[in-house]
Order: structure tokens, then sequence, then C-alpha cells
């Protein structure tokens, strides 16, 4: 393939596809119609005379040509992007620049939220793209879908992607005022009472604190389970729901007068929030911009 026939703007476009998974979402990255972005994937397929994109179902998924070139390509439009932004130095209050964060729903209420309301003051050029975190966090980071993702050290597990360590948290037991009334819970009452826990995914990952609990052989009856963290709070009111929360998070949630926190029965392990990055972006200076002003966020929080 003759380098100077192709339209490197389509290389873009592939890179977009290849982590969405699907045209509308790809083209919304982009800042393309769905119709432009659909153009494009003609002229992909055309060019690596392949499909690239299938339906299966209601969604489409990557043909091995396609899952061959994530990587290869992803390396190349970093090591572009790094040679045209070597030494320009990068001014966020003028200059424009897309990040894409996937973090928790509580991640986003405690560290996020905040960043956003200082961003649309200090940087108006800058763009958030918030994403939903996955079961597989490096993934999101090698497929270039997240420029940062936001993880408990626990759940990322052990890795040779950069990171840093953003702030802790301590799980506490939230319950109805009536059922917390005592202010204390023995592990007789924890275990009597029906159980709304966190997990998210296919594979049902849980929270840390529950996965604590399952490898110590603590059994609990499970009533209810949910992918929104911040929505457990809200559902225990008015029953006799028991769930493992962060204690931030219960503090920050406003209108939950009935709604009391007890001290967990069995102890647990603190929550260390993380924040990761691939090392192709680790000299980005928006990239390095970005990464400080979350640090700094973090480092207000207390």
């Amino acid at each position: 393939m003759n380098l100077r026939s192709v339209d490197l703007n389509l290389l873009v476009i592939l890179d977009a596809l290849l982590a969405e998974q699907n045209v509308s979402r790809a083209g919304e990255r982009l800042g393309l119609t769905q119709s432009a972005t659909s153009a494009a994937l003609s002229r992909l397929r055309l060019l690596f005379d392949d499909p690239l994109l299938t339906p299966v179902g209601r969604r489409m998924e990557l043909t091995a040509k396609a899952e061959s070139l994530i990587q290869p390509l992803r390396d190349a439009l970093a090591a572009i992007e790094g040679a045209l932004a070597h030494d320009r130095p990068f001014d966020p209050s003028a200059d424009a620049r897309t990040f894409s964060i996937s973090a928790s729903d509580y991640a986003i209420l405690i560290l996020l939220a905040p960043l956003v309301r200082v961003l649309s003051v200090e940087s108006p050029n800058i763009t958030i793209h918030l994403l939903p975190r996955t079961s597989d966090a490096a993934g999101t980071l090698r497929t270039g879908k997240a420029d940062i993702v936001i993880e408990p050290r626990a759940l990322f597990g052990d890795t040779d992607y950069p990171n840093q360590k953003l702030f802790v948290d301590r799980w506490v037991c939230a319950v109805d005022r009536q059922v917390g009334r005592s202010g204390s819970m023995s592990k007789e009452q924890f275990l009597k009472l029906p159980h709304l826990i966190y997990s998210i995914g296919p594979d049902k990952q849980l929270n840390t604190a529950d996965m604590e609990l399952v490898q110590a052989g603590v059994t609990r009856r499970v009533e209810v389970t949910i992918e929104s963290f911040l929505l457990a709070p809200f559902l225990i009111q008015g029953t006799n729901l028991v769930s493992l929360v962060l204690e931030r998070a219960v503090r920050t949630l406003s209108g939950l007068e009935s709604i009391v926190i007890v001290e967990p029965p069995y102890p647990l392990n603190e929550l260390e929030e993380m924040m990761y990055w691939h090392p192709r972006y680790t000299s980005d200076p928006a990239h390095v911009w970005l990464r400080q002003r979350i640090a700094a966020i973090a480092g207000s929080l207390g």
C-alpha cells in the first residue's frame, strides 16, 4: 500500500470505530455526522479489503483484521500526536483538546464532577467524555478508548501502566434509619438482614468490600444487585436492606435524611482510588496538565 494514496484522516476515524464499535458513537467522539462516519467506514473497508465491523444481532463486532489493527494503529497515531506536540506549550485556557475518562459513578460524583465545574470556567475549549467503568480497565487504556482510567487499586491489579494514587475512602454500612437506630450493627444482624450489593459487567464483578467478604467465607442473603453505586442509598430507604457503601459518597449525596451509616461488623480494607494512563501519554503536555488538575482536586478532598 502506497502511503501517499491514503487519506490519513481515515485512520483517525478508524481508531474511533475500533474503540467504540459503533458508527454513531464514533462520529460523536470525533464531531462527525453519522452519514460522514458511515461513508468513511465504507472507504476504510475498501482500503483494507475487510468489513472491519460486522453486525451481530443488534451490535457491531470487530473482525479479526480489525482486532489486529487496534494496537499498531493506536501506537502510530500516538507517535504522530507526540511528534506534533513535541516542545509545543499547552495553554489550557485557550487550546482545544478532547479527553476520555473511564470511571465509576462514585468517582464521577466525588472527583470528576468538581473537575468538570473547574474546567468549565478555566478551560472552556476542553471537552471531557466521561465513560462508564468497565471490568477490563487495562483494555480500555490499551485500545485507546480512554485517556485516563480512575479505578480502585485492588480491582485494576498489578500493572506496568503508569499510575498515581488519588485518595482513599472507607466502607460503611448504609441502612434505613429505623433499621440502624441503635447506631451499630452486630455480625448476627448483618447476616440476618437482606443485602443490596453493587456489581458491574456481564461477569458481575463485585466491589472490593464485597469481594473481601466472599473471600472470608461470609455468606449473606443478597436480595438486590445493582450496577449504579450511587443509587444504592436511595433504594435502601423504607426497607430492611443493608449495603456496603463508601463514606464519601453517602456524605456527599443530599436528601438522604432517612439513611444512616454504621460501622460494618467485619474489618474491611480502605478503598484506594487510583489514576491510570497509557505510557504513550506520559510526556504529552496536555495529558500532564489534566493529570495534575485531577490530582490537585483529589488532594483538596481532605
